[in-house]
């Protein structure tokens, strides 16, 4: 039954190498060994076989008070279970040629990516360059249209300013005109007035003198009458 147990446990765990192992049982007691070191074969078929010092292993196993089958048992599991972990740990690594394929492999993905990237970003660069230029001229193209149209209204308003000034110079000039008929026209009309004002008090001296003598001529004549 501990030759059992212990097969069960070592069939279930990977032992590493160069490490100590304990077994407990109370049939056996307690002992302890030391793996020797392990060389590997490779058989016809392609296979590795691990090599392990089972005699010696065995020899231990009886020292520490061990019965033989027990001993052959736990050594024959521990091997079983060395080579199968050995096994898989080679089969779980590549070889060197193979990582050498794989490293060149990448490599040259790798510079096939960075030259993919490279042209890629040449051809983006001269795109977002073309697109700049493009850009620019279009600008430039606005900039210059904007500065016509800027140009053409500002002439537009130029020259109707200066058609403005000229209509309210013309119409100044023509009050200007008026007025100075008006005031002109007021003048004569002014000197007709003080004209005929001075014919009639020409008159009206005249009158008031011829009355004055016709009165002072029948009165002269009344006094005479009475006297």
């Amino acid at each position: 039954m501990a030759v059992g147990a212990a097969y069960a446990v070592c069939r279930h765990r990977v032992l590493p190498l160069g490490t100590t192992f304990r077994l407990n049982s109370s049939l056996i007691g307690s002992f302890r060994f030391d793996f020797r070191s392990i060389s590997q074969l490779v058989n016809s078929n392609g296979k590795r076989v691990f090599l392990v010092d089972t005699l010696a292993l065995v020899r231990r196993l009886e020292s520490q008070g061990v019965p033989s089958k027990h001993a052959e048992a736990i050594t024959d599991a521990i091997t079983e279970v060395l080579n199968d972990s050995l096994e898989n740990v080679a089969q779980s690594f590549v070889s060197k040629t193979e990582m050498q394929k794989i490293e060149m492999t990448q490599e040259s993905h790798l510079s096939k990516f960075k030259t993919e990237v490279q042209s890629s970003q040449g051809h983006h660069f001269s795109l977002l360059q073309h697109e700049t230029e493009k850009l620019k001229g279009d600008i430039e193209k606005m900039h210059s249209e904007l500065r016509h149209e800027i140009d053409k209204v500002t002439a537009g308003q130029r020259l109707d300013l200066n058609l403005e000034r000229g209509r309210i110079r013309d119409e100044l000039s023509n009050q200007n005109q008026e007025t100075t008929n008006l005031t002109n026209k007021l003048d004569r009309e002014i000197h007709a007035l003080r004209a005929q004002l001075e014919a009639a008090k020409y008159d009206v001296i005249k009158y008031c003198i011829g009355s004055i003598v016709s009165i002072s001529a029948v009165g002269l004549a009344v006094v005479r009458v009475l006297m």
